[in-house]
């Protein structure tokens, strides 16, 4: 009798195919998404003339981890909106999905911390290949996880079943994004315009690779590891409002898409990291692995600092002194005249420019 041949899993195809050793080589270019995002903002920031002198009025233009628009009474609606991007791959090779719904939470209301803004409640979109009860209410499962840690609630979303758009392993596909919004005082609004050179860098330590890198992630590590990508992204929402509370936080920053660069979004100035912390293995073995140059892994990933905020440098010594080990946090580095990131590692020197 002729053998019948299983279809290959999507792990089998990667170890499969050479491995990549950057992130665009794995098929997403940074450079090239940069350029194709421009010509987005260039329309959006079009429509802010419909809002003009009306309750709504954006109060900043488009780059911001998060916008702002004017509820008057000095107040601000934050707003801000994002995905878990192919972690969702991982989730459905893997079949555990109780996960990725802390990712997407983490997703939005860290980048809703980086103006000032107190994240008040989301709203989800969950597109499936099939219709899928027990994947559905697992995914829920992570959703509500996420949203205890932040203090948020899950007032709504949408839910599609879209056969001919979304394809995955054996019919589990889907795709998981949201949207967040929170608020703050308008004079209250962190905007990273008082950092200065000789402020400090505050960084959280990350829980390992969060919700960015992924493509290159899943095409490097063997499927054995595939378990270390599920960690889900730290939300870090108690710990900064704590800090927003009590000092003067200058600039924030979630370290997302484009790794150690994202800092350099918020300020003219750049920045010089000599105390960074060390990264988790997974990062070491992508590394290894893929033989990723330094430049990539720190352009690529968090390699282990998922957010930072800039403060003065007695603030910095404070905080460090009374919240260092409870908030896994640490002093990694100094505002810098020159724009651009220098991370200084034992005997290694990692510039990066944007």
């Amino acid at each position: 009798m002729e053998e019948v041949k299983k279809p290959r899993s999507a792990m089998q195809k990667v170890e499969e195919k050479t491995k990549p050793s950057t992130y665009a080589r794995a098929g997403v270019d940074i450079r090239r998404e940069n350029i194709a995002i421009k010509n987005i903002i260039n329309w959006a920031e079009k429509t802010f003339k419909f809002r003009e002198g009306k309750t709504g009025q954006p109060l900043a233009g488009i780059g911001t981890f998060a916008n702002m628009v004017d509820i008057g009474n000095n107040k601000a609606l934050v707003v801000c909106t994002d995905g878990v991007g192919s972690k969702v791959i991982v989730a459905q090779e893997l079949e555990k999905y109780d996960t990725v719904g802390i990712d997407v939470v983490a997703m939005n209301v860290n980048d809703a911390l980086c103006v000032g803004a107190e994240p008040i409640t989301m709203v989800d979109y969950l597109a499936m290949e099939e219709s899928n009860a027990e994947m559905a209410g697992e995914l829920a499962k992570g959703l509500y996880e996420g949203c205890q840690q932040a203090g948020i609630a899950l007032v709504g979303g949408e839910t599609a079943c879209l056969p001919d758009m979304i394809k995955g392993i054996n019919g589990r596909g889907f795709d998981l994004a949201g949207t967040a919004v929170g608020i703050v005082d308008r004079d209250k609004i962190v905007t990273g315009e008082r950092i200065q050179p000789g402020d400090k860098v505050i960084g959280f330590e990350s829980n390992g690779i969060h919700s960015n890198g992924l493509t290159l992630a899943r095409k490097v590590l063997p499927v054995t590891m595939w378990t270390k990508l599920l960690e889900p992204t730290r939300i870090y929402v108690k710990e900064v409002l704590t800090l927003l509370g009590e000092y003067d936080i200058k600039g924030m920053a979630h370290i997302t898409g484009s790794g150690i660069l994202n800092p350099l979004r918020i300020t003219k100035y750049g920045y010089h990291m000599d105390n960074m912390p060390e990264p988790q293995m997974i990062f070491k073995k992508i590394q290894e692995l893929g033989k990723v140059p330094d430049e990539e892994m720190y352009r690529t990933f968090n390699m282990g600092m998922g957010f930072c905020v800039i403060v003065g440098e007695k603030d910095a010594h404070a905080i460090k002194k009374k919240y260092g080990q409870a908030f896994r946090l640490d002093i990694v580095g100094t505002v810098i005249q020159q724009h651009h990131v220098k991370i200084i590692r034992g005997e290694k020197t990692v510039l990066m420019e944007e």
